[in-house]
């Protein structure tokens, strides 16, 4: 008999006391933070008024009071006891008055973890609110086993008023009353609808006093005003200066002279210390991290640092134009001994190129453009100085910076050599990549001699030029295809693996050595044959097939190569989804003697960018704009490769025939 007993109660989940405040962060752990986004609560309830008091030692009350709508019984029990709070969800964007209270704000609040600012002193806290006529006193604490915070105690009252007070008994993280008030002077704007005290000292909230210029940005359909500061002249402190934005009047993370991955100033000089840029918006809040740290990295944010840097540069360059003068006389008197040992056009040149260092980069520090300086005189001495000067002239102060690090650590010969190397390697993935996709490219003469030369593709055992194929693999190829390889159609074929062209495609068969351990002689241990087909071509079962009866050939020329390891790729713009792309060859013991692999010339290209580390997308605008035949054209000499007459190509179509 089936019993039908209802299951008992599973046993639910458990909580330490100290889960909550382990889960939320900074916010418990920095007074600075806790404190503002209560006062951001108190915003997002319409108050216009809010009151802290901050004790001034540990076991006493910290109270944070404010004149808001403040929540029914019903209200505190579906928003301030539910984790994870949607208030966009559930109360929109736009912030409710109180009663007689008239206004427009949007709100901060997105994610329901500002409320839990006072667990940042204690692990448990009281809420007075007063709303719809009720006066509600709860008593929260973590302090509990089968709930991250619970209401320990709760009291109801008649209330003829409206607004929030928060009490805590501080065991922890006592702040400073000063530091708060300066910290939240900095992260809101002058309102005079929301005016913020703490122990009854207002805060004085920005007032630009030092305002140099206010600009209307526009893109696409976000809108910021910058306003351009003079630091000194506004009071502000040096904690506060860079790149600050607001949205809806709360600032968004910290200021800083770096936006996304562009540093607009070195924070160091002058013009960083003594200028801030604040960008007002109500336009950016679905771009913020919900705990109001930063931005999130995305396309739009982008386009708002370019212009916001434009304009950043456009002041400092319009500001600098004053002291322009008085740089270009100290740096001519810092070099006076090296310009009088000139030629006449030479410190004319020079005097010119020190003009337009200046002027171009008035923000740079003078230790750097005294290097660009010394490199200018030493430059005029020599024959090639001129081509450099110019280059000088147009270098970034990052960039100045950039190189004066780099040649401490390398030499040129050395960067010129990894440099060319990675060139080399990028120009012939992009080659492959522009020219792989095009029916009328020739795989013989281009696309064959650029996978060729990008062997290390299948493995670092074929990167060397010294593992090119020999005699005893020449005579194991003619075998395999039946056709006399040729050595003198291609040049230098012996310093290069054998090409055997086929009717619709070219192959390319490569060896690597190794000596027997028994008999020291030299022996072929694997084997890489490459099948090209033309551009566009799509890979079938056929292919597959065929390329493994060229394994099954290899392995039959025993006699002649030994039993080397052979692998096998076929390559063309795309294949048949009714093949699986990898296949094993295995010889009559059933070990595996071989594989074959059906791949793409875009999965070619992807395997080289990763293990270039994405250095092709880094260095993307390098190549974006060169055709792919001139890119082959400048892997000709790398390659070893030459073009063929017109003679020897009417021998290969005779040979396809």
């Amino acid at each position: 008999m089936t019993d039908k007993t209802p299951n008992p109660i599973f046993q639910g989940s458990l909580f330490e006391e100290d889960y909550l405040v382990r889960t939320l962060g900074a916010l418990v752990h920095s007074p600075e933070i806790a404190l503002t986004e209560l006062v951001a609560n108190a915003w997002d309830a319409g108050a216009t008024l809010v009151d802290i008091f901050i004790p001034e030692d540990y076991g006493q009350k910290l109270i944070v009071e404010d004149n808001g709508t403040g929540l029914t019984r019903d209200q505190f029990e579906q928003r301030w006891m539910k984790l994870g709070y949607n208030r966009i969800r559930h109360q929109g964007k736009n912030v409710i008055f109180p009663p007689n209270v008239e206004g427009k704000r949007l709100a901060y609040g997105r994610n329901g973890v500002g409320r839990h600012g006072l667990l940042c002193f204690d692990k448990e806290y009281t809420v007075i609110t007063n709303s719809g006529g009720k006066k509600s006193i709860f008593v929260i604490t973590t302090q509990n086993e089968s709930h991250p915070f619970v209401i320990k105690d709760a009291h109801f009252d008649i209330s003829s008023t409206f607004g929030t007070r928060l009490e805590v008994t501080v065991t922890r993280n006592l702040p400073s009353p000063d530091k708060i008030l300066q910290i939240i002077s900095a992260r809101f704007l002058h309102d005079p609808k929301f005016i913020v005290s703490i122990n009854r000292q207002t805060v004085q909230l920005e007032q630009h006093s030092g305002l140099i210029d206010s600009t209307d940005i526009k893109i696409g359909d976000i809108n910021l005003t910058a306003h351009f500061i003079d630091s000194q002249k506004s009071a502000r402190s040096t904690l506060y200066q860079g790149i600050a934005f607001w949205q809806s009047n709360r600032l968004v993370g910290e200021p800083s002279w770096i936006l996304g991955n562009e540093v607009v100033i070195d924070g160091r000089t002058k013009f960083a210390k003594q200028y801030t840029v604040v960008l007002q918006t109500n336009d950016l809040a679905e771009y913020i991290y919900e705990d109001w740290t930063g931005f999130k990295k995305v396309e739009v944010m982008e386009s708002v640092y370019k212009e916001v840097i434009s304009y950043v540069n456009k002041m400092f360059s319009e500001i600098a134009k004053d002291t322009i003068e008085e740089t270009k006389q100290q740096i001519k008197s810092d070099f006076h001994s090296e310009l009088s040992q000139l030629t006449p056009l030479a410190k004319y040149e020079v005097n010119e190129a020190i003009e337009s260092i200046t002027i171009s980069h008035p923000t740079a520090k003078p230790e750097s453009i005294s290097i660009a300086v010394e490199a200018i005189i030493n430059l005029e001495k020599t024959r090639t100085g001129k081509e450099l000067l110019v280059k000088l002239a147009k270098l970034s102060e990052d960039d100045i910076n950039g190189l004066n690090s780099l040649l401490e650590k390398w030499s040129v010969r050395d960067a010129l050599s990894v440099l060319d190397e990675i060139d080399n390697r990028i120009s012939v993935i992009e080659a492959i990549r522009k020219l792989s996709k095009d029916k009328d490219v020739d795989e013989l003469h281009v696309l064959h001699p650029l996978v060729t030369g990008a062997r290390w593709l299948f493995g670092p055992e074929f990167e060397s030029a010294e593992y090119s194929s020999n005699r005893q693999l020449q005579t194991a190829v003619e075998a395999v295809f039946k056709k006399k390889i040729g050595t003198d159609v291609f040049n230098n074929h012996k310093k290069r693996p054998d090409i055997v062209v086929l009717n619709n495609s070219t192959a390319s068969i490569t060896g690597t050595e190794s000596f027997d351990s028994d008999s020291n002689l030299a022996t072929v241990n694997k084997v890489l044959v490459i099948e090209l087909k033309r551009g566009g071509f799509k890979l079938t079962r056929e292919e597959r097939n065929q390329a493994q009866g060229y394994v099954e050939e290899f392995m039959n020329c025993g006699n002649l190569i030994g039993s080397p390891y052979i692998e096998a790729f076929v390559v063309g713009e795309s294949f048949s989804e009714k093949i699986q792309p990898i296949a094993k060859v295995l010889n009559g013991n059933s070990v595996e003697m071989g594989k074959i692999r059906i791949t793409t010339f875009g999965q070619l290209v992807d395997t080289a960018e990763k293990r270039l580390f994405g250095l092709r997308q880094k260095l993307s605008e390098r190549y974006d704009d060169v055709p792919g035949m001139d890119l082959f054209k400048q892997q000709t000499k790398q390659l070893k490769v030459d073009f063929v007459s017109s003679e020897t190509k009417e021998v290969l179509h005779q040979i396809r025939k």
